[in-house]
């Protein structure tokens, strides 16, 4: 039984309609998983069977630790959005919430191979000397 509600699953049948090409959601969890890394997992698996498109590989943390070390994954529950390449897209805790609609945004950004920022965004982003390790923090408060 899907942990998301009917009506949720229609929407996000059809936002994924939009996608153009195959995702692979790659789940990092472990053996005897946290009440986060189940949930995390349960809701990858849910979101995986809304689209052909989207697949779903499921690692253990500790036993796979070279998979996890190939993706940089350093602390679980994690999920990876990977599209025709890897962008770098990585999801650390359980996404329900907000997090949860930045998730479904990443996988079409992904499947698209491109993202709605502005154009001044973009520059600014060229514009960079180096690469950039960008991190975003978000609590439920």
């Amino acid at each position: 039984m899907s942990s998301l509600k009917p009506g949720d699953q229609d929407h996000l049948r059809h936002e994924f309609a939009k996608l153009d090409h195959d995702v692979r959601l790659i789940c990092f969890t472990q053996q005897f998983e946290c009440m986060f890394c189940e949930r995390t997992r349960t809701l990858s698996e849910d979101v995986a069977q809304l689209s052909d498109k989207i697949t779903l590989e499921v690692y253990d943390f500790q036993k796979d630790a070279d998979k996890a070390a190939q993706y940089k994954i350093d602390k679980i529950p994690a999920v990876v959005v990977e599209g025709i390449k890897d962008y770098g897209v990585r999801y650390f805790g359980v996404p329900f919430g907000y997090e949860f609609s930045a998730l479904i945004e990443s996988i079409v950004n992904v499947s698209r191979g491109r993202t709605n920022l502005s154009e001044q965004t973009r520059n600014t982003l060229r514009s960079l000397a180096r690469p950039a390790h960008i991190q975003v923090f978000i609590t439920p408060t």
